[in-house]
């Protein structure tokens, strides 16, 4: 399996982050609509066992990957303010050949990560001087008018709001997608993901949230060379329960998955799934005898065998997670 990258362009607000899973989710619903029943189900025979047929990351700050969720003696001392220190969240690509203890102080925060294209596209002329924001949420307002009263109320009439991610027209995001080719064709994907991104993604694509576009040919994505690799970083998030990684020598942040179907299944009644433990992306786990050249990590979950659905009990659930092989030091530095 061959580890691809796809650039991707916000074109609207998100209701839903660009998660690896929820990504997965419903690229199995388009493949369903596009490639038919059979097809879908053939490509997920033995997926709970080990042999997924796609493996998708996390949506990524281009030319970033997630800096490792290590403690802070894992890094370099350093004197910048320990808050700066906290909102360093991204590892610059070119920084991976670079002493692992020197990486906090190489990364970037939310903004700094996506500064580059903010200038480039400044300089273009394409809108007025930006901010260094790459994000911001807000909320959206709604309601319901009670048309005996003609207004709103309380119960089912009440105003509420819900939170949407707006990303500045800058923003590009690194998707990486572990592909067996063998099984479905580069071009089977890209024609799925270009569908997801005409369609929506995630809550509210119905009114118009969720929408992206690919701005770049799909590529093998290319990492820096690294010598004695010892541990795997994560790139989305991933199951990695029972595979024998040592407790001492891996690190990494519990996300707790509260799934919900998409697609039609949304109107089964019972559209939500069984919560899911994961470690988020960034995590760093460290083998016993590691293979640079292994592509992902983590397992499939569901599955008839121990469904997260009631509703749907063949449901599966993405908890593999692209990674690279990096060289981390045991001891701390000076």
């Amino acid at each position: 399996m061959r580890t691809y990258r796809h650039v991707l362009q916000p074109l609207s607000a998100f209701g839903t982050p660009l998660a690896g899973d929820t990504l997965f989710g419903q690229l199995c619903w388009t493949l369903r609509h596009q490639l038919g029943d059979d097809r879908l189900n053939a490509l997920l025979d033995g997926y709970t066992d080990g042999n997924p047929f796609v493996v998708v990351s996390d949506a990524l700050p281009a030319y970033h990957v997630p800096l490792p969720s290590v403690p802070s003696a894992q890094w370099k001392r350093s004197n910048a303010d320990r808050k700066i220190l906290k909102k360093k969240n991204w590892l610059p690509i070119s920084a991976l050949s670079l002493p692992f203890s020197q990486w906090q102080s190489e990364a970037h925060s939310d903004a700094d990560a996506v500064a580059p294209g903010i200038k480039a596209w400044s300089e273009q002329g394409a809108g007025r001087q930006a901010s260094g924001h790459s994000q911001s949420e807000r909320a959206q307002p709604h309601n319901t008018i009670n048309r005996h009263s003609g207004t709103t109320g309380e119960g089912m009439f009440a105003p509420y709001a819900t939170p949407q991610i707006w990303f500045h027209p800058a923003m590009r995001f690194d998707l990486y997608v572990v592909l067996d080719d063998t099984r479905l064709t580069a071009a089977e994907f890209t024609a799925a993901l270009d569908a997801m991104g005409a369609t929506g993604f995630g809550r509210d694509a119905s009114i118009g949230l969720g929408k992206f576009r690919r701005v770049e040919d799909a590529a093998v994505a290319d990492w820096p060379v690294v010598a004695h690799t010892n541990s795997y970083l994560t790139l989305g998030p991933c199951a990695p329960q029972g595979q024998g990684y040592c407790p001492e020598r891996s690190f990494y942040q519990v996300l707790t998955r509260f799934g919900r179907h998409g697609d039609v299944a949304v109107q089964s009644g019972n559209p939500f799934k069984r919560p899911v433990l994961m470690a988020k992306a960034g995590s760093v786990f460290w083998p016993d005898k590691l293979d640079p050249a292994r592509t992902f990590i983590g397992q499939g979950l569901g599955g008839v065998g121990n469904p997260i659905s009631s509703t749907m009990p063949q449901t599966v659930q993405q908890a593999y997670a692209p990674v690279i092989a990096i060289h981390r030091s045991v001891e701390a530095p000076a």
